[in-house]
């Protein structure tokens, strides 16, 4: 039996381990990634954030699971990314806009007090309760006073009037 000699030396410091450990993490890199690019990329994070938390590494604990865990960890938050921003779409300036601009919806809110301001007092009555407040014809002409017949009426020359003022259709 041969005696077990102790030396003396440390282990070499974490960051020469980390740059020995680069060609196992490139590896890793392209089970996630198909583009050597992409790996490297992936790569440079990954060394990017385990040197920027060296500190939180402990000692006597696996350092190769430690970076192929930052890796992990680093790939599924540029995965989350991408999916919600889908880069590299072709033609993604052509998609749909997922949600109207808002100040189409101000300017046409603008437009339509103004047009209504110009009607007809019991044009404007009429379509505000109608259109705007759902009533039905029955309950309109009991609040105004008068006929279904002069509801229906009122209403139709209304539609006609905001159509025309609001640039649509012109009145006949």
């Amino acid at each position: 039996m041969r005696p077990i000699h102790q030396t003396n030396q440390r282990p070499p410091p974490l960051e020469t381990q980390v740059v020995d450990l680069i060609p196992a993490l490139r590896a890793f890199a392209r089970t996630f990634v198909s583009s050597s690019c992409e790996a490297d990329d992936l790569l440079q994070e990954t060394l990017f954030r385990a040197l920027r938390g060296i500190d939180g590494f402990e000692p006597g604990t696996n350092l190769k699971s430690w970076l192929f865990t930052i890796m992990h960890n680093a790939f599924r938050t540029e995965y989350k990314l991408r999916r919600r921003e889908a880069p590299g779409l072709v033609n993604c300036a052509e998609l749909p806009i997922p949600m109207p601009a808002a100040q189409d919806w101000c300017v046409l809110t603008h437009e339509l007090r103004s047009a209504l301001e110009t009607m007809a007092p019991d044009h404007r009555e009429v379509l505000i309760l109608v259109a705007g407040y759902g009533l039905s014809y029955k309950e309109a002409a009991e609040i105004c006073d008068c006929a279904v017949g002069t509801i229906k009426s009122r209403l139709s020359r209304a539609r006609d009037e905001l159509a025309y003022r609001m640039g649509g259709v012109p009145v006949p």
